[in-house]
């Protein structure tokens, strides 16, 4: 298996990128929330998860789109946006948050992520994980040694050098962020009253809070 561990994201593979594309085959995607969350925010935009999609998938066939966060019950705003993320293309896997002797909270599913990770291996070709945390480096070198191709993307600031050596290809959410990031006044709200489910514009699409 051929690796690219370039770290700056550039292409130096021995693969064209439109070869890569070819050889992606079915994708499952996989998106630590909490970790995006954080580098939209270095990089000072929100993320539009319908692009987000679009960008992740770039034409290959989608098995499917997990995304992992901690949830506060009490937030009306964040449980809106979980709503929405799993009426359009997102399954979405919630752990609640639990509070830090310092007051902050915090939920790791990192162990969520590995298992899906190994448990739908050979139903997938390519795994796409959002994420730059090194406690995931184990469990991408896993199912590579079973087949599958791993793609990382995260903002390379925020990206531990483990993770990235285990990947075959590395792309910094720098390199990509105008095809993610919200354009000013564009959003999506469900409408529940619709009674269809249908996704309406232009009032302010849910944002998501870890």
């Amino acid at each position: 298996m051929f690796s690219n561990n370039n770290h700056h994201g550039e292409n130096n593979s021995i693969f064209t990128p439109e070869q890569v594309l070819e050889n992606r085959g079915r994708v499952a995607i996989f998106i630590d929330g909490s970790n995006l969350f954080y580098a939209a925010l270095q990089l000072g935009i929100e993320i539009d998860y319908t692009k987000l999609l679009c960008r992740l998938t770039a034409g290959s066939r989608l098995l499917r789109s997990f995304f992992y966060t901690g949830v506060d019950r009490t937030n009306e705003k964040q449980q809106g946006f979980l709503l929405w993320m799993r009426r359009n293309g997102y399954r979405v896997i919630s752990k609640d948050l639990v509070q830090l002797p310092d007051g902050s909270k915090k939920a790791n599913l990192d162990v969520e992520i590995a298992v899906d990770m190994m448990a739908l291996v050979g139903s997938y070709d390519t795994a796409v994980l959002v994420s730059g945390d090194g406690d995931l480096a184990y469990a991408v070198d896993a199912v590579s040694y079973r087949g599958v191709r791993v793609e990382v993307v995260s903002l390379r600031s925020m990206t531990s050098d483990s993770l990235i050596n285990v990947a075959d290809r590395y792309i910094d959410l720098d390199s990509i962020k105008e095809d993610i990031q919200k354009t000013p006044r564009q959003g999506y709200t469900y409408r529940p009253l619709s009674g269809i489910g249908l996704v309406e514009e232009p009032e302010d699409k849910p944002s998501f809070e870890p």
